[in-house]
């Protein structure tokens, strides 16, 4: 059984999901969609075997990224 994604398209396996892991278990990126520093985060938790999106990554433009939506303080 692969443990990745890499692993599984080497083996010829193209519907391979790999196990779910807890989103406190990974870290979310800032990085806008379709930059180099995303596609390197993606790269990087394929090779772990994560998922490739974690649910606080930044996901458009317009938005501020997570971690600085997760460091304001309630007024």
């Amino acid at each position: 059984m692969p443990r990745s994604v890499l692993e599984a398209i080497k083996m010829g396996i193209w519907d391979f999901e790999p196990s779910e892991v807890e989103f406190s278990k990974f870290n979310a990126s800032d990085a806008m969609p379709g930059t180099r520093d995303k596609l390197c985060t993606m790269a990087e938790r394929a090779q772990k075997g994560l998922p490739l999106w974690h649910v606080h990554d930044r996901d458009d433009v317009e938005s501020a990224p997570p971690s600085v939506i997760l460091r304001r303080k309630p007024r």
